[in-house]
């Protein structure tokens, strides 16, 4: 009977094997656009991309962005300034790229754009820096992906959007968990009213990887600028020691985790865009795997545990 057991877990690893290294034919006839190209998973995958030849069309904030990027991948490669918070330009982007692609549509969309600060205890934030998050991580990849929808319905293609490990899992204050838990809803609810209609939507929730959005010296200036904007009375429950803690144990956790490799990611990026079973779920990094996602699994009281006993404590907690 083992044996037996062996046998067909050895031909459902086999088989599972093939259907994941099938790729599709004609991949340079396919048009994909990919948001957040100036730097990092956005950047990586614009030039994997490229390299096999697919048609790119790549948005990047900065201009210097634009032109570091064209400089390094052949001239097919198209881009566009975008801010995907700014509908206004949204809107003037979708129509560049039904130019681009003519009757054929649009086969990837990649909503990789995103930032990551302000972050810090809720307590310390405003409305604002909690919005500032919302606008570009969430509510403008909806509207990037609202936008292109009919593109990507004509083509039967495929919208891949980045999520987090924190999508699973919070760890930290701000809008940025809160973005994540709010991709993973949309791209949920997206993806059974787009099933009818061939069309894929596929969730990546990377790990800690060392990108802009994990830039130390940023983050550490904006928790710095945040604390200074915290009532007296807020400063003094928390207390100036624990501040002073709390952002040496931020810097501690992204440089222990935070993995320069980014292939990984961009892998997983090209894996859903060109496999014809791509994963409806993509995980990348050791942390994610590993640690985070079975840590989402567990009950509440002990995932909290082991999330906060290594924080330092509020001095108005003791």
């Amino acid at each position: 009977m083992w044996l037996w057991l062996l046998i067909l877990l050895g031909f459902y690893f086999l088989y599972r094997w093939y259907r994941d290294h099938q790729v599709l034919q004609n991949l340079t006839d396919k048009y994909v656009f990919i948001t957040g190209c100036d730097s990092g998973f956005g950047n990586q995958l614009a030039r994997q991309l490229d390299g096999r030849g697919l048609q790119v069309l790549a948005s990047c904030l900065t201009q210097r962005g634009a032109e570091q990027l064209k400089e390094a991948t052949s001239q097919k490669l198209q881009t566009i300034i975008l801010d995907v918070g700014d509908s206004q330009q949204v809107t003037a982007a979708a129509n560049w790229v039904k130019q681009q692609v003519g009757d054929q549509g649009l086969w990837g969309l990649v909503n990789n754009a995103g930032i990551g600060i302000p972050g810090a205890p809720n307590e310390w934030l405003t409305k604002d820096d909690f919005v500032k998050v919302l606008d570009v991580n969430l509510l403008g990849m909806i509207d990037v992906t609202l936008c292109l929808l009919p593109l990507i319905r004509k083509a039967k293609g495929r919208i891949i959007n980045v999520s987090s490990i924190v999508g699973r899992i919070t760890f930290c204050g701000g809008g940025y968990c809160i973005s994540k838990y709010g991709i993973e809803a949309f791209s949920d609810s997206l993806r059974r009213e787009m099933n009818p209609f061939g069309v894929k939507v596929i969730i990546l929730e990377p790990g800690f990887f060392k990108t802009e959005l994990n830039n130390l010296q940023r983050m550490r200036a904006t928790l710095h600028n945040i604390w200074r904007q915290v009532p007296a009375a807020v400063q003094e429950i928390y207390g100036q020691q624990y501040f002073e803690d709390y952002v040496k144990h931020t810097e501690k956790t992204f440089l222990m985790l935070c993995n320069p490799d980014l292939s990984p990611v961009s892998d997983h990026m090209e894996h859903a865009l060109t496999a014809v079973h791509p994963n409806t779920r993509y995980s990348a990094g050791w942390d994610a795997k590993l640690f985070y996602i079975p840590l989402s699994y567990l009950p509440t009281a002990l995932a909290d545990f082991l999330l906060t006993w290594p924080l330092p404590k509020p001095a108005g907690s003791r």
